[in-house]
């Protein structure tokens, strides 16, 4: 009896550490502290890489770019969605045969089966995030179609709304093939200002600072984070964000349900 309760313990303590390495929690990544790995058509920083509630894999890096050059060729994926945003330089995006330019603060996103590519269209280094997501389910290429497909959305053509905080871009909020509602939005965050009461929702959250720096309150931890950095918030964990830059600071915000 003594030696089944010592194998169930060790089966329990290793199903849970099993568990932890193959799951994201929330969590704070410093850009300038990750390595940089470089090959013959780029540099690459790893930022995160695993599964949550919500997708079987989650993928997050940046990628950098010397002008005229491009990751890898266009390519398609059957059940993954990718989202790019460009972080510095200029971005030359094809999707499904769009081209279109994207600045610093550009994002598009390319449907499961759409080919894409992307090439550095500037003449000085160009860097970009880069989320690749798949879900245990098969892609709804028709809800995704009705709603738009692939989006290519460059930074001065979306809207600025003024809030009471300072300012917010709408970059899409809307459905794609592996979510019934995926929001993107810019926060400009005016000088000691929270972003909201910390709380909690269903959806899981990534934030990106843009520009200056911020204290995000995960849980019963706080945490500094500037520019380039990224932050992963858990399905449910309490959060909430300060601008403790000397001016507005800004950053992205998406969520996924």
């Amino acid at each position: 009896m003594k030696q089944i309760t010592i194998l169930l313990a060790l089966f329990l303590l290793v199903n849970n550490l099993w568990s932890q390495t193959d799951s994201l929690t929330s969590h704070v990544y410093i850009l300038s502290e990750l390595p940089v790995q470089k090959d013959s058509s780029r540099g690459r920083i790893q930022i995160m890489d695993g599964k949550t509630p919500y997708m079987s894999n989650f993928e997050v890096h940046l990628t950098i770019l010397e002008p005229g050059k491009a990751a890898h060729p266009p390519h398609t994926h059957t059940n993954t969605e990718e989202l790019l945003i460009v972080r510095e330089g200029k971005l030359k995006v094809t999707i499904a045969g769009k081209t279109k330019i994207l600045e610093a603060g550009g994002v598009a996103i390319s449907m499961p089966g759409d080919e894409h590519g992307a090439v550095n269209a500037g003449n000085t280094q160009c860097s970009y995030y880069v989320l690749k997501y798949t879900k245990d389910m098969k892609p709804d290429l028709q809800r995704a179609n009705q709603s738009g497909g692939s989006i290519l959305v460059d930074w001065p053509e979306t809207p600025v709304q003024k809030t009471d905080k300072g300012e917010r871009r709408q970059q899409f909020d809307r459905p794609t093939s592996l979510f019934g509602k995926f929001d993107f939005h810019t926060t400009q965050l005016n000088k000691g200002e929270v972003s909201h009461p910390q709380h909690t929702h269903e959806q899981e959250e990534i934030i990106i600072v843009r520009k200056g720096t911020v204290e995000m309150h995960i849980a019963d931890k706080f945490y500094k984070a500037g520019p380039g950095d990224v932050i992963f918030l858990a399905t449910k964990i309490p959060h909430a964000l300060r601008n403790t830059y000397d001016g507005a600071c800004e950053y992205f915000a998406f969520q996924w349900l």
